[in-house]
């Protein structure tokens, strides 16, 4: 089996066994980024944006401060929101309109939360060295968030 299949597998199992019973987002989010920092290697930063009207606003989080507030369709995270899907970047600085929350950051992936068709969120992961993530990456990023969006539904 593939080594970082067996590590989002095994990230699923952890979180389905963290959110049962349970079905607050904040605690969902501050857990899943706990989880996420504490499992997946060479992160930066490990937490979640969720939509405040036109715009991203920072949630629970693992990592350096983070910018609080992201216009919807700005830098990556906005980006990803705007357009409903799941982007790799593999060198921030080569992404127009990135926003540098974090100087260290060289690599991003963010992933939308999609609840009945809208954009609610999405979850961030950044990482200082380039090209971190990959298809593999973004697949079970996926299936975490749509875990995320059921559990909090």
């Amino acid at each position: 089996m593939n080594p970082k299949n067996e590590t989002y597998r095994e990230l699923l199992r952890q979180a389905e066994h963290l959110f049962e019973g349970e079905r607050d987002p904040i605690a969902h989010a501050a857990n899943l980024a706990a989880l996420l920092w504490h499992t997946l290697p060479d992160l930066n930063w490990a937490g979640f944006y969720f939509r405040k009207g036109d715009a991203l606003l920072l949630g629970p989080f693992q990592g350096r401060p983070a910018c609080i507030r992201i216009g919807w369709g700005k830098g990556v995270c906005g980006t990803a929101a705007a357009e409903a899907r799941t982007i790799v970047v593999d060198d921030v600085h080569g992404f127009d309109g990135h926003i540098a929350c974090d100087a260290a950051s060289k690599s991003e992936l963010v992933t939308p939360l999609i609840r009945d068709g809208a954009v609610i969120g999405v979850i961030d992961l950044d990482s200082p060295l380039s090209a971190r993530f990959d298809g593999e990456d973004a697949a079970g990023m996926k299936a975490l968030a749509e875990l995320y969006v059921r559990a909090t539904g």
